[in-house]
């Protein structure tokens, strides 16, 4: 029968198509109901039941199961809290008898572990609702239970951080539980563990008389030191000589709650083991005072460390996925951008080609004697640009490697351009004044210019030519430039003739200024100056004024007329045209 479920139950467990949380709620009845059956038989048959669910690795199911998805609601809780009862009952009793080491070195501490961290989570739940209280109960009876049996997993408990976060707990519920899982093991547990692991023990006991100040939990641990007091024997004087304050702790905060006979029988196993030396000395008190307050305010430390945990935690879990979230974005962003690099090559090379095709055709339809010209061209532009692009190169490593003679480069270029502002005002001062021909706007804009060509062409085909032949124009081609030679001739005979009267008017002009300063040296004063004198000074300046005042105006009239009037054409007082006027001027 029990083969039969055996593989019923393996059947279950291997089934892929049910759910991990529907199989513990189906194989809970079913172990329940065997375990239930066989304990009423012998005690043969309940033994061998319990070392084929170990064999057929029904636990190791039950134990994954613990140990998974802690984001449960109240039934699954209540699932686990009876998973895990189960699992101590199932450990209790199956020792197996091949292969021992394996189950008491591996299997029972792994029970041990998922059964503390399932107390832990239901320990924080229980603290923030009452109705997981009773579930965190059933567990730590299973831990009882489990170390009621096998004691040796005494060491691993108290140096568990479950444990520790158990016995730091503010719930005074919680520490009551914590309490009495030792008082009711078994009495001989104390005697296989180590001082240190007593002395842990001893500190957590002792920590929770100096915090608390409940009466259930000052008389469970009152109790407990009388049970490791009386366990202890020859270890109780090392031991116990390390809280010397204890006996004044317990008269002072503990006596008169209910429990004096156990308080009365720990002082005085405690004053046996003290000498009376040391209770005579005289700092004895500061001692055991200052002893009390390390105890108080390191439970406070831990107890608040404790509580700046899960915090601490949460931030450096935010703080890690924070950073991997952003590895992955920038490994994303960069397979991206070489992604986008590998496309942008791609579809170059794909254009490229397409051009080249096109070019290929092209040259394909053109004629053969174009074929040569054309491959010439190319190769000219090709050469072209290449020369282009090293001159760039080597113009760019010339100026990297002069880079050092910047400063002095832009000095340079600085003072040459004040020196050539300054010669280009020396030159304008030195240089005579010239009149421009040109009034306005100098030069022809696209605009006049398109202007200008659309008037011409009204003028043409107004007034069309007589002469259609080349012949004839070339006839009036010359016939102009005759003209235009006489033209230049007989101004060429006019400017010298000028210059030959210009070099007579200029001894004129000397001798008339050495009479004016003759005249200006010999001048009386103002104060016995005549009319005559006045006269005399004024008859030699009115027509030098009067003939300069003309010559300005006669020239500005002549400027403001076009160039083709003034070709061969005079003044209207006799004096000379406005082209050997600027050239005089000159």
């Amino acid at each position: 029968m029990s083969a039969a479920i055996i593989s019923d139950l393996r059947s279950l467990i291997e089934d892929p198509a049910v759910e991990p949380r529907e199989k513990i709620s189906l194989l809970l009845p079913k172990i329940r109901g065997e375990l239930d059956r066989a304990s009423v038989g012998p005690e043969e048959d309940l033994v061998e039941l319990k070392r084929s669910f170990c064999r057929n690795r029904i636990l190791h199911f039950c134990i994954d199961s613990l140990s998974g998805n802690h984001d449960k609601t109240h039934s699954e809780w209540s699932n686990t809290a009876l998973l895990a009862h189960t699992l101590s009952t199932c450990c209790v009793g199956a020792e197996p008898e091949e292969d021992p080491e394996v189950f008491y070195q591996l299997f029972l501490p792994s029970v041990m572990d998922v059964l503390l961290s399932s107390a832990g989570q239901l320990m924080t739940r229980a603290a923030g609702s009452t109705e997981y209280y009773p579930l965190y109960r059933k567990v730590m009876d299973s831990i009882r239970w489990l170390l009621h049996a096998h004691h040796q997993l005494s060491e691993q408990v108290l140096s568990s951080l479950q444990y520790e976060q158990m016995w730091t707990c503010d719930d005074v519920s919680v520490a009551l539980c914590c309490i009495s899982l030792w008082n009711h093991i078994n009495r001989e547990f104390l005697s296989e563990l180590t001082n240190d692991s007593v002395l842990l023990l001893l500190n957590d006991v002792v920590s929770q008389l100096a915090a608390s100040s409940d009466t259930e939990v000052g008389a469970a641990a009152v109790r407990l030191l009388l049970l490791i007091a009386h366990q202890l024997d020859a270890r109780r004087l090392v031991l116990f000589n390390r809280f010397k304050g204890l006996d004044c702790l317990l008269v002072k905060d503990w006596r008169g709650r209910g429990f004096n006979h156990d308080i009365d029988q720990l002082i005085s196993i405690l004053n046996s083991n003290w000498s009376p030396a040391s209770r005579t000395h005289p700092q004895m008190d500061r001692v055991r005072a200052a002893c009390v307050i390390q105890a108080v305010w390191r439970a406070h430390q831990t107890r608040s460390r404790l509580k700046k945990l899960p915090g601490a935690v949460s931030a450096l879990q935010r703080r890690y996925r924070s950073k991997v979230t952003l590895q992955q974005q920038q490994q994303q962003a960069a397979r991206w951008e070489e992604e986008l690099k590998y496309q942008v090559c791609v579809r170059r090379q794909q254009a490229r080609r397409l051009f080249h095709q096109k070019q290929q055709q092209l040259i394909q339809q053109l004629p053969p004697e174009q074929v040569q010209q054309y491959v010439s061209t190319v190769h000219r532009l090709a050469a072209v640009t290449i020369q282009t692009f090293w001159r760039k190169h080597r113009e760019r490593r010339r100026y990297r490697a002069r880079q050092h003679t910047y400063r002095e480069q832009q000095a340079a270029c600085t003072l040459q351009r004040a020196v050539m502002r300054f010669l280009r005002r020396r030159r304008a001062l030195k240089a005579s004044p010239t009149v421009s021909l040109l009034i306005g706007q100098k030069g022809l804009t696209d605009m006049r210019r398109a202007e200008l060509k659309k008037e011409l062409e009204e003028y043409i085909s107004l007034h069309p030519s007589s002469i259609h032949s080349q012949h004839d124009c070339l006839q009036l081609h010359l016939h102009t430039q005759n003209l235009l030679l006489q033209h230049l001739h007989h101004k060429l005979q006019q400017h010298r003739s000028n210059q030959c009267r210009l070099g007579q008017d200029q001894h004129s002009v000397l001798g008339q200024i050495n009479t004016q300063l003759e005249l200006l040296e010999n001048a009386p004063a103002l104060s016995v100056a005549t009319e005559m004198d006045v006269s005399l000074f004024r008859s030699r300046s009115t027509p030098v004024a009067a003939r300069a005042r003309q010559s300005h105006n006669a020239l500005l009239r002549t400027g403001s007329l076009p160039w083709w009037r003034r070709l061969g054409e005079a003044d209207d007082d006799g004096g000379t045209s406005c082209l050997e006027d600027f050239e005089l001027g000159v």
